[in-house]
């Protein structure tokens, strides 16, 4: 009996300290930030680790943050165990937008939501120079590297094609302006609380699937998520991989189709989204553990992915000629300054921001786990092996806080391994997470 109750406290001890080193990982980023700058020697950022300005203020969105915080706190662990599966995801979705649109309220329309994506350096501001999809994707990368009169703006330039067509497809019918693309950035990256789960369940384990719901709408990193197209791109990304788990094993075609349009568009968004290779392979695994994988969907999602690109290739951009020139655009710009021996681990703090946390928890209890048992631990490992792979690549150095979405809300698959006593105290910590960034800082992103 001694043992039955010394087990669970030592195992929360250990997570304490787990998260406590998460935190202090964080603080020491800034402490060393802030150090560096004194002595002369910047990181080139504007409140390193992060892409902001320390501000301590409230706004509209802080007694919405609060409320909704609270709410998912007190009642989300029951209603994702009582909840029927197809209610708990509409809930889901709803408390996450809910979520994210409260978080960038802080800030004001404005500021949170609506300007946003309009700056002299974002997508908004090239909507204009797209007149027909084919003449775009044949000039394309010759404005890609900067210092020539015609060059993409920063994030066009640092980007495929993909991005810029997708602000521009909502200007052409009809939804242009910051305020719509933030409201589609937000509906897509609020996808998130939806397909992570969707995928959990149907990889073998529902119960650990229930318990990541409210871990994923109380995600820290949506105070990035609204409004950023990172964000959106998050969105999209989880749900190719929950349709390509759809399609693996329930023998789906249409969602084999759908999983291999998805994240071969992935690639024309973001060249880092190359890197989803990673999960998708974890999910092939898990899927085969379910039961054998029937050759015609991952045939059918393989396809898919050639389909998106021999389309892009056809029309006149070559995916590696973009990516071979974005390397060189990266090295015109600040990250040719930004000193790689900080960022390498400065990254991490802000990964451990971003997911929260709950996250340190989720990856400590799932080293303790033989590699085998499934979702909650292979998914997170995937993720962590992911954003590593991007860390050291030296292409990812700032502002990794909105670019590695797509990869953190992977973390929170193993929130199933936090014992059920304890979830909602780490809950509540991802919440004051997430107040505390979006109240004590103006972010950027």
């Amino acid at each position: 009996m001694t043992g039955t109750r010394t087990a669970p406290v030592t195992g929360r001890r250990a997570d304490l300290v787990a998260a406590g080193a998460s935190v202090a990982l964080v603080v020491l980023a800034v402490l060393v930030g802030a150090a560096l700058y004194l002595a002369g020697h910047p990181v080139h950022a504007s409140s390193a680790p992060f892409t902001g300005r320390w501000l301590p203020h409230a706004g509209p969105g802080t007694p919405a943050a609060l409320a909704v915080g609270v709410l998912v706190v007190w009642h989300g662990p029951r209603l994702a165990t009582t909840l029927s599966w197809r209610r708990l995801l509409a809930v889901a979705y709803a408390a996450s937008v809910a979520w994210i649109l409260a978080l960038a309220l802080i800030d004001g329309w404005q500021r949170g939501l609506a300007g946003r994506l309009t700056t002299s350096h974002e997508y908004l501001s090239e909507v204009g120079e797209v007149t027909g999809v084919p003449a775009l994707l044949r000039g394309f990368a010759g404005r890609i590297v900067d210092f020539q009169p015609d060059s993409w703006t920063t994030h066009v330039a640092g980007h495929p094609p993909g991005a810029l067509l997708v602000f521009a497809g909502l200007d052409r019918i009809g939804l242009g302006g910051g305020g719509w693309a933030a409201i589609v950035c937000v509906a897509g990256g609020a996808l998130c609380a939806v397909a992570v789960p969707v995928t959990v369940r149907v990889l073998g384990d529902e119960a650990a699937a229930r318990a990541t719901v409210p871990f994923l709408v109380l995600f820290p990193g949506a105070v990035w998520i609204g409004a950023s197209a990172d964000g959106l791109f998050a969105g999209i990304a989880a749900s190719g991989l929950a349709l390509l788990a759809v399609a693996l094993t329930g023998r789906r075609v249409v969602a084999a189709a759908g999983a291999g349009l998805l994240l071969g568009g992935c690639l024309y968004l973001s060249y880092g989204l190359v890197l989803l290779a990673v999960p998708a392979a974890a999910v092939v695994l898990l899927a085969a553990r379910v039961r054998p994988i029937p050759r015609l969907p991952l045939s059918v999602a393989t396809i898919g992915v050639a389909a998106v690109v021999g389309a892009f290739t056809l029309a006149g951009f070559w995916w590696l000629d973009g990516y071979h020139l974005v390397s060189i655009r990266y090295y015109q710009g600040i990250a040719s300054v930004r000193p790689y021996a900080y960022w390498v681990w400065a990254d991490l703090a802000l990964l451990a921001v971003c997911a929260g946390p709950a996250a340190a928890v989720v990856l400590r209890r799932a080293a303790r786990r033989p590699i085998g048992l499934g979702p909650a631990v292979l998914l997170p490992a995937a993720a962590l092996l992911t954003v590593l792979a991007a860390d050291l690549s030296g292409y990812s150095k700032a502002e990794v806080e909105r670019i590695w979405l797509p990869f953190a809300v992977w973390l929170m698959a193993g929130a199933g391994l936090i014992p059920a006593p304890d979830r909602r105290f780490w809950l509540a910590v991802q919440a004051v997470v997430a107040l505390l960034i979006n109240h004590l800082l103006l972010t950027t992103w």
